[in-house]
């Protein structure tokens, strides 16, 4: 059980329970399939010296859409494979290219990575070239015999997603017995002598069970965690009910932080994930560890590299494809589309100016920048403002305030799209008053 005395939870009881139990949005398909990849996307002309000094240190490669779970927070809405992946060979080239580039660290996901026939070929490839291979996956079918090829190929690590108990991971999940089978891929791996760790969605049912997470960390002889805040992309887009409120923000971070101080107790790394921040009085404790002692600027095309199946090329993997792919790999060699694609020199070539509301005016705009890029894009439709950030939230507070988004536009119903959001400034409730955000109180 978990230590954390508190147990902060934005949703009452009686909010909670209806949550748990509410049915699916029907009004979209579960799983969409996606459409083929951009081809022959324009390429600046020439590489400059900033775009040919900076090289990606870790790739995070969705090598297939397909998916043997159904979670409703998917922002890919992963379930089929693309129409157009890419083949064995093209894989295994990619991985050369990947190597030639600088890439020091390579995490394959999905989907679901373990549903490519030739899952364990690519880990192996990437090992080849002395390059770290990871994997994260739902665990729903991590078998004995699975992990033990990936361990015969090479995988160092695996990342297995939980998300609270039993109930709230189905759930989130959506698949019933998801929680179970996830706990047995940490067994089956740590006996094939694979090193595990765990990932968690933080939102509005996850988040009083993060020290619950925890201890099972602990139990399971992890070496790291990884939290991120549930962004609205995808299938979290049509239940934003779900999403943690920025005002929501005030009660996690000091909750963090006294999870790390148990994750230290534990000898679990913990690891936030980039839409987690920024420059709050937790900062040093939460990230302490980096090379600057604190957060900065989104590394997407700059030190980070996100592929999908189809051979697409974005700066993060997790930004929306349509606006965010620079190039395809069929079409232009990899080095060609990280030196000269419009779309990942974006953080390489964007100032202060270019950000706006109340980021723009804040103090710490130069370093942070909007923090992560993929969680105000998918609000907005445009990046430059993210209101999900500690220190806003405080200064916000101090002012008797608070922010609220809320959802305008429906997401189309295709992988890695959004819908479109507005952010509100409002009174912070007395003491007593509902904080939900459907309440008319």
């Amino acid at each position: 059980m978990s230590r954390v005395l508190d147990r902060p939870d934005p949703l009452s009881a009686e909010a909670r329970g209806e949550e748990l139990k509410k049915a699916r949005p029907k009004s979209l398909p579960i799983a969409p399939m996606a459409l083929p990849a951009r081809r022959q996307l324009p390429l600046h002309p020439e590489s400059r010296a900033i775009d040919q000094r900076i090289r990606p240190l870790y790739a995070v490669w969705e090598i297939t859409l397909a998916c043997d779970l159904a979670c409703r927070h998917c922002g890919s809405r992963a379930g089929q494979d693309r129409p157009d992946e890419l083949s064995t060979e093209q894989c295994l080239d990619l991985v050369d290219q990947m190597a030639g580039l600088g890439v020091r660290e390579v995490s394959v996901i999905g989907g679901e990575a373990y549903l490519r026939e030739d899952w364990v070929d690519i880990i192996r490839r990437i090992r080849s070239h002395n390059m770290m291979a990871l994997m994260t996956s739902g665990g729903r079918g991590f078998t004995p015999e699975r992990a033990k090829a990936a361990a015969e190929a090479g995988l160092q690590s695996v990342s297995i997603s939980i998300d609270g108990d039993e109930e709230t991971h189905d759930r989130l999940r959506g698949v019933k017995g998801s929680y179970r089978a996830a706990i047995a891929a940490l067994h089956n791996l740590r006996a094939a002598g694979i090193k595990v760790s765990v990932n968690t969605q933080i939102n509005r049912l996850s988040m009083p069970f993060l020290g619950d997470v925890l201890e099972l960390l602990g139990e399971m002889k992890c070496h790291s965690w990884q939290i991120q805040l549930t962004v609205a992309m995808g299938r979290a887009a049509d239940e934003p009910e779900v999403l943690l409120q920025p005002y929501d923000l005030l009660e996690l971070f000091p909750l963090l932080a006294k999870l790390k101080e148990r994750c230290d107790e534990l000898k679990v790394r913990m690891w936030p994930g980039n839409n987690l921040g920024y420059f709050g009085p937790y900062e040093s404790v939460l990230r302490g560890q980096m090379p600057r002692g604190h957060m900065y600027s989104c590394g997407a095309g700059r030190s980070t590299l996100g592929i999908e199946a189809d051979g697409s090329i974005k700066g993060c993997p997790s930004l929306p494809t349509e606006a965010w792919v620079g190039g395809n790999i069929r079409d232009h060699s990899l080095k060609d589309i990280w030196e000269r694609g419009g779309p990942l020199r974006y953080t390489r070539d964007r100032t202060v100016e270019d950000l706006w509301g109340y980021c723009r005016t804040c103090y710490y705009a130069d370093e942070c920048r909007a923090g992560c890029t993929w969680t105000g894009f998918v609000l907005f439709g445009k990046p430059g403002n993210n209101p999900y950030c500690h220190h806003r939230a405080l200064e916000h507070q101090r002012e008797g305030k608070r922010e609220r988004v809320v959802k305008l536009e429906d997401a189309p119903g295709l992988p890695f799209d959004h819908g479109k959001f507005d952010v509100i400034v409002e009174p912070m409730p007395s003491a007593g008053a509902s904080t939900d955000p459907t309440s008319t109180e």
